[in-house]
């Protein structure tokens, strides 16, 4: 069985789209998914699985959807994808709480959407599926807006070690 992760977008930040990881972990169990488990109360899921990414999808919404009355939206990753996003990571020798991955479901494509706009001293770049964002001056003071990570969700650099920690890589 293939070790995923499944990143919600816009749970628990900022007070809004609440949700308890019991009910995270239960709504994965009732979809049949294996070795479930919770990373921060972020909206990070942890499990096994063989179904393929629309199947996986389609159950995280329809069992969220019933939870929370909303389906947040969902991004996919393996295990081994976690692992290589971290490896990847150009700013990996920065502080952790100062760098960002911006997960996407595909690469960032199309004019202007790599134009940042209230960049201050701001670093990224993309690799594949990802941006990675060094704020040097610290997330909570950027004003940086890329118009391709709006479609992402967003982990700093430690919560994307403990991501590959619980899947082995």
């Amino acid at each position: 069985m293939t070790w995923r992760v499944a990143l919600l977008r816009a749970v628990n930040v900022g007070g809004t789209g609440r949700l308890k990881m019991s009910d995270l972990r239960a709504v994965c169990e009732a979809a049949g998914f294996r070795d479930v488990s919770t990373v921060l109360a972020s909206g990070n899921a942890v499990f096994r699985s063989e179904a393929d990414e629309w199947a996986i999808r389609a159950a995280l919404g329809d069992g969220l959807a019933q939870c929370m009355g909303v389906a947040p939206e969902v991004i996919l990753r393996t295990g081994p994808e976690i692992a290589a996003a971290l490896a990847a990571s150009p700013f990996r020798d920065c502080p952790p709480a100062r760098v960002a991955v911006v997960f996407l479901d595909a690469p960032p494509l199309g004019a202007g959407a790599l134009e940042a706009k209230g960049r201050q001293d701001e670093r990224f770049e993309v690799i594949g599926r990802e941006i990675h964002v060094h704020y040097l001056s610290g997330m909570g003071r950027s004003k940086l807006v890329i118009p391709a990570a709006r479609a992402g969700t967003a982990r700093n650099l430690a919560t994307v070690a403990r991501l590959a920690e619980a899947t082995g890589g």
